[in-house]
This record gives C-alpha cells, structure tokens and sequence, in this order.
C-alpha cells in the first residue's frame, strides 16, 4: 500500500476509502482528527476480495505494530471494515459504517455492477468517472455546490481501469454480514445521508438497529460523500464517537 498516511498520536483510528477513490478523499478531515488520534489511511489495492483487503489492512496494522483501532469504512471501506469486525473481532474497539450497509449486492445491484465493468474494459475510466461520481452526491450539492462534483471528477479521472474493475469484483461477492453488527460488543457508528441512492436511508436506519451500541447520525442536504458535502458535520461526530469510545 503506497503514499499511507500516519499522522498524530494518541488512540488509532483507520479511515478507509470508498469505490473510485484513494486516500486523499479523507483531507478534509485529517488534519482536524489527527489533532486527536493517531490516523492510519491506506490506499487500498487492486485486489478482488473483500476478504482479502481486510487481511491486507491486517498485515498492515501488524507491520505498524498496531493491536487494536478504532475503524471506520466509507462506502466500499465498510464492507471491508465489517469483514476485518467478522474475522478480527478483538481487534477492534469500535468500527463505523461512513455511508455503507452490511446487506449485499441483490441480483439487480449485481448487474449494475456487471454492466460497468463491461463499461470500463471498453471506454476506459476516464469517461466512467465523468459518468458516475454525479450521482454520489445529493441534490443540495448539485443545485448549491457543483463545484465539490467537478473537483471529485479532476481528482481521480485517471483512475487505474484494473482497479475499478477489481474493486467491482470483490463487491459483487461479498456476503451479508448483518451478523457482524449483531454480535459485535463494540460501539458501531453510522453515518447516514439523507439524500444518499447509493446505500438508500431506510435499509440505512434497518441495519443500525442491530448492533448492541449504535451510534447514529442523519445528515442532512448530503447524498454519498459526506466528507465532502459536510466536512465539519462529519468531523465533529467522528471526533464525538473517538471521545466516546475512548472514555467507554
């Protein structure tokens, strides 16, 4: 895993990044947490198993030295984040689920996905991008600040194809993990968008009641990508969640 970023001290907290993206789509809100904690994010490799990204992000903490954090998964990084919580359970103090579910893909969910890949083989990323990232973020963000979805179109145009289409692999056969939230004793923290299509808000509000500790926060006039859409809003609540678990 290059260009890792490793800064602050104090309790770890691993933020992994979603679908198409690295882990620079976590800068806004770096600086500010590494004010409190020690901050760990990877980028995540080419690699075409949920599984086998969360036993890299593993071998990754054991080269740091590192036996329990606090993790916390956007998108595709939660569905990562719930399979290192189902096979490293002690691991973890606490996880969050940053706009994902637990669910998998229906057989609908599964074509999609399909179909982009047969997308990207022929056209490349570049056209994939400029066709896709629209639709992470909410209306309030396109009618208010279309700005934020140019930026995220310039930043990762040229997305490596062979890991998009890896990364749609490893989603397509990931199992249901609802269980891991059942019986994981730890704090749990989701964060919601309220105009979200991606992980829609009921199953959203379904999934979160599972847990024994449930940390919940909607947030409003965001779809996707909150850290871009609302940067303060989620900072705060993950600084509030770190605090929380950290005096537990």
């Amino acid at each position: 895993m290059d260009k890792m970023i490793d800064i602050g001290t104090g309790p770890v907290v691993v933020l992994l990044h979603g679908f198409a993206e690295d882990g620079t789509t976590w800068d806004n809100l770096a600086g500010p947490l590494s004010a409190h904690c020690r901050l760990i994010i990877p980028n995540l490799p080419a690699i075409h198993s949920i599984e086998d990204l969360a036993a890299t992000i593993a071998s990754l903490l054991d080269h740091l030295g590192i036996d329990k954090c606090i993790m916390i998964g956007h998108s595709m990084g939660g569905y990562i984040t719930l399979a290192f919580a189902e096979k490293y359970p002690d691991r973890l103090t606490a996880f969050g689920l940053f706009h994902s579910t637990a669910y998998p893909d229906n057989e609908e969910k599964k074509a999609v996905r399909r179909k982009s890949i047969e997308f990207i083989r022929k056209n490349g990323a570049d056209l994939f991008i400029r066709q896709s990232t629209p639709a992470l973020f909410g209306q309030y963000t396109h009618q208010h600040h279309p700005e934020l979805i140019d930026a995220m179109i310039d930043r990762y145009i040229n997305f490596p194809p062979d890991t998009l289409i890896a990364w749609y692999q490893a989603m397509i056969t990931r199992p249901d993990r609802t269980v891991v939230l059942r019986e994981f004793h730890g704090p749990v923290l989701f964060i919601i968008g309220e105009e979200d299509t991606i992980v829609p808000l009921q199953s959203s509000l379904e999934q979160s009641h599972l847990p024994a500790i449930s940390h919940i926060h909607l947030i409003k006039n965001t779809g996707h990508e909150g850290m871009h859409e609302a940067p303060q809003t989620c900072t705060d609540i993950l600084n509030d969640f770190i605090t929380f678990v950290q005096s537990a």
